[in-house]
């Protein structure tokens, strides 16, 4: 018999599980969750870890809210960037099907309240050096998605601020591995290799010149 897993303090989507029930639902463990929204909800074990209930129903109303307002930005998604990425923000942070949300709703980053308006996340965005071509990145890689913590960079300085960069210091400079590479005009995966894989020093790996097949 499969040793039953404690639950208890864990966050799901939008849940956070209190403690075990004493009652049963068809012979499996249920949870008593506290939502983001206040209410209180008891989740059988296999719909928190499976990610079918990850909020009170609280989510879903708002998906059928977001549906049917009128301010328009989800019919032009195609045309409103700024829209596409407040979804995707949601996205990553609040659906654990989401193929990014273990680096981001699965270790604890939220949306802040304010931003769940996708009306008021876009104003901030237009008052905040938004434009299309730019993605939201989190000054703090371990903070939470609200305005005190995001800006709008490049899709190269983003990937830059990835907290699985390799950082390399050289010369009393600290960067990522692929800045390093785009200042020596080595490439990206041969100084990986010199580094990670031959074990070479970061003063030879980075001033050894490539050399060239003849």
């Amino acid at each position: 018999m499969p040793k039953k897993i404690d639950l208890t303090g864990r966050r799901f989507g939008r849940l956070v599980v209190l403690y075990e029930c004493d009652e049963r639902k068809n012979g499996k463990v249920v949870w008593h969750c506290r939502c983001d929204c206040e209410n209180e909800v008891n989740v059988r074990s296999g719909d928190l870890t499976s990610g079918h209930t990850t909020s009170c129903g609280c989510y879903n109303r708002e998906r059928v809210v977001e549906a049917n307002t009128t301010h328009g930005m989800s019919r032009q998604e195609k045309t409103y960037p700024v829209y596409v990425a407040w979804k995707s923000m949601f996205w990553r942070c609040e659906n654990p099907n989401n193929k990014w949300y273990k680096d981001y709703g699965g270790r604890g980053i939220t949306v802040c309240d304010e931003w769940r308006n996708p009306v008021v996340f876009i104003d901030w965005a237009l008052a905040n050096g938004w434009r299309k071509g730019l993605s939201i990145d989190r000054i703090d890689n371990n903070g939470n998605y609200k305005p005190d913590n995001c800006h709008w960079v490049t899709r190269k300085e983003n990937n830059r601020n990835k907290r699985n960069n390799h950082l390399i210091t050289f010369n009393g400079k600290t960067q990522p591995m692929s800045q390093w590479a785009e200042e020596t005009g080595i490439n990206y995966s041969v100084l990986r290799d010199r580094i990670c894989q031959l074990r070479w020093s970061i003063e030879r790996a980075l001033t050894e010149p490539v050399r060239r097949r003849a």
